[in-house]
Parts: C-alpha cells; structure tokens; sequence
C-alpha cells in the first residue's frame, strides 16, 4: 500500500504542486488548510510525514506542530514558509521539524527532504506508547487579557465587533523589507486587540503604553519582542469598530500597497460579526492640546463624532493641503481615507537606509517623491499626502484601547506628535 502524507497549506497553488509531486513519487496524498483539521487527520490516518506551513489561518504552523509532536513523538514533519525567517527555522527544527522549506518549493528540495525525513523516523526504535490528543487544548481560546482601562468611557450605542474567520496576509515589511505574514483570529468579547510574535509567542497588546519608537512608523515593544508599522492595520481596525482580534505576526505588519486599503477588503472577505457585549469609547472631555516649533500643532476636543482637520506643508512638488475627514461610517474612510499610501522623499532614502528603515519601499507600496515631481505612481488623490497623514492618525490613536469621539486638529504633525496627544491624554484625564 502507497504510503499517505499529509499537506497542510491554505494556499491552492501550492498544495497543487506538491500533491503532484508526491503522487508522481507513489505516495497517496490528502490535504488541508487548518491546522486544527490537519491534528484531526493525523490522530485518525496516522499519515507517515507532514508537510507544513508555517502561516495557517485557524492555528499556526508552529503550534500545529507541537500538538502533532504530542500525538506522536515519532511525527516526521517537515516545515514550509514562503515568509518566514531564519529564527522561525530554528525554532521549527528544535521544535522537532524534520527540515524547513522555503517557497517556491523545488522538485529535488521536497523529495530530499521527504526521503530523508522518512528514513530517520524508520530508524527510530519503536515506542511502546499510546499518545492522546488534547481535544480541549485543540479547540481552546488564545490567552487573552482586557486593554488598560482609559478613563471617560461611554457606552458608544454599538456592539463590540470580530472578525467570522480567520484569514492569512503576505507582504513585505515595509522598513525591514523582509518577507512577513500575519494571521487573524477573532477573538472573544472585551479582549482588545492584541499581537502574538512569531516564533517567539510574545503577547502584546495594542496601547500606547507598549509604544517604543514612533519616528517613521509606530513599533510596540514588549519582552525583547517588537512589532513594526502597526499605524495601517490598525487604522482599519479602528473605522471598522473591530475591538477584539489576535494578530500573529513575525516582526512587521506587511506593508501591502502602502495603504489601509488591502486590509480593509480582507476585512470584508471574511466578514465582521457583532458580540454580544456593548462598544466603549473614549469621549474627549476637555481640549487637550500639544504644540512643537513654529506652527506645528496636535489637539484633540470635544465633538459629537470622530473627525480629523489636517494642514500639511511640504515643498513642492507637494505643497500645501489640507483636508477635512469624519468617521460617519465604514464607507467613508474606505473612500476618502483607507487608499491613500505612505509616500517618502529621494532626498531622504540614505539617511533611512543608515537608520535601518525603508528596505521594503518599492515601486508599488509607497509614493517615491523626487526634487519636482512624483517618481513612480499616479497619485490616487490629488491631496492623497494629506490623507495618508489622517490614516495614520486614526491608527495611532486607536492605541488608546478604544474607539475615539472628539475632533483632531493637526497641522505639520507625525507619527511621533500623535503618540505624544494619546500619552496627555490618559495623563491629563486620569
């Protein structure tokens, strides 16, 4: 009888392949795209190896493998990633991975490694043991704990919101310009929203109070773990009104287009649903104001709605602009805000390539601007500079843990101004 081996992947094209592959070699095949599926075939066909990715959307790869090394010491697994890292490599092997594989997947690559793979678990000696599966610990929550509570909460007349299914996002990291991927997971009511580091499995939340460095991009640090350019996402998460949600993520949220745009339509591909437990958010009691050199302003004051006034001033060929965004609904910040991308300046890519930042920039993630005109793109806004600076502003105020109602009033201001007003904030309100 042909021996079965197990592809766990959620990405068609590859399983295709690979079914190929092996069939061509004379094993039988059976496939799936969750890990917590691929536990269950495993307990069930005792398949002799396993092909497995590293990014599946319901349990990632890592954790799958561990639970398939708890059914049977013995499992020849052999670990996949098209996004992974070097770290993620170790961490597999030590964890028991037979071998990793980078994709794209060469012919001699899978074979190698499957031979190989089979032929040590063979010479194992046999174990006189009966594994059993965890079905609790299969199908159990991530560990989870509520935001820091902000002061001046108010039920928001909204229900709290998550996502109907998990889904995968690949990408670049725009500043380290390795290849990242993120899963999403929903999860539960009055958990918040939280980070999960790959390999690592370090935990954290998305607040202002884990902010470590917001000079180009806003990175979050906790327990010699950090997680770069988190703005993005979290300005669609924050239109969208989804307050409870785990992200697995190596290092760097991918950078996509440059925009909110492409996360905000996964959003929509796997849908949002409604929790039952009432939507808090943050009303601005009083104005609360910062000021820097010249007219650089940043304030935030009481109003009926969540809206943003930005005056931006750049030489040209930008110049002047200004815009006037409110958070009506979904809609509106999906048309006027969520397409606008990151841009940077020619003059400034040396001092950013010392710094260790903008290695991800490319020609379809980001607006190049040159001494007189824009390099590589046609813009999608004539005021899109102006509107990027709203979208990341949405973002990084939603590092307060909550929705915000109050009016933003911003001139000349970045990423750095804007975690500074979050911090006055919980200080000046506490």
């Amino acid at each position: 009888m042909k021996e079965l081996i197990l592809i766990v992947d959620d990405e068609p094209g590859i399983v295709t392949m690979l079914a190929r592959i092996l069939e061509d070699e004379g094993y039988q095949v059976v496939s799936t795209g969750s890990g917590n599926e691929a536990i269950e075939l495993y307990r069930l066909r005792r398949p002799a190896a396993v092909f497995l990715d590293i990014w599946l959307p319901d349990r990632d790869g890592l954790e799958t493998l561990q639970v398939l090394r708890e059914i049977d010491p013995d499992a020849a697994v052999i670990m996949m990633s098209g996004h992974g890292s070097a770290p993620t490599a170790v961490k597999a092997i030590k964890m028991g991975a037979y071998e990793y594989l980078e994709k794209p997947l060469a012919y001699s690559a899978v074979t190698e490694a499957l031979d190989g793979a089979l032929e040590a678990k063979r010479s194992r000696p046999a174990r006189n043991t009966t594994a059993v599966l965890d079905m609790a610990r299969v199908h159990s929550e991530p560990r989870t704990f509520t935001p820091p509570v902000a002061p001046l909460l108010r039920d928001s007349g909204q229900p709290q919101r998550t996502i109907r299914s998990s889904t995968v996002i690949y990408g670049l990291g725009l500043h380290s310009g390795s290849r990242t991927g993120m899963v999403l997971q929903a999860l539960p009511p009055d958990s918040g929203v939280h980070f999960l580091t790959l390999p690592r499995g370090v935990q954290i939340p998305a607040h202002i109070g884990v902010v470590a460095d917001s000079e180009y991009a806003t990175t979050l640090t906790h327990d010699g773990e950090s997680i770069r350019t988190v703005e993005h996402l979290l300005s669609s998460l924050h239109a969208r009104g989804i307050g409870n949600l785990l992200i697995k993520v190596h290092g760097e949220i991918p950078a996509l287009d440059g925009s909110a745009w492409e996360f905000c339509q996964r959003l929509d591909e796997v849908g949002v649903v409604e929790q039952d437990a009432p939507c808090r958010e943050i009303v601005i009691d009083r104005p609360y104001q910062i000021k820097g050199g010249g007219d650089r302003l940043l304030s935030v004051e009481p109003a009926d709605t969540f809206s943003v006034s930005y005056q931006l001033r750049y030489p040209p060929p930008i110049g002047e602009q200004q815009y006037d965004f409110a958070m009506t609904d979904f809609a509106a910040f999906m048309g006027e805000i969520a397409p606008a991308r990151t841009f940077g300046f020619m003059r400034d890519l040396a001092m950013m390539a010392e710094l260790g930042l903008g290695s991800g920039g490319r020609l379809d993630n980001c607006i190049l601007v040159g001494e007189d005109n824009v390099i590589n793109t046609e813009l999608r806004f004539p005021d899109e500079f102006v509107r990027h600076k709203i979208l990341d502003i949405i973002g990084d105020l939603y590092l307060l843990g909550y929705p915000v109602r109050g009016k933003v009033t911003a001139r000349f201001t970045g990423h750095r101004d804007n975690i500074a007003l979050a911090r006055l904030f919980l200080a000046g309100s506490a």
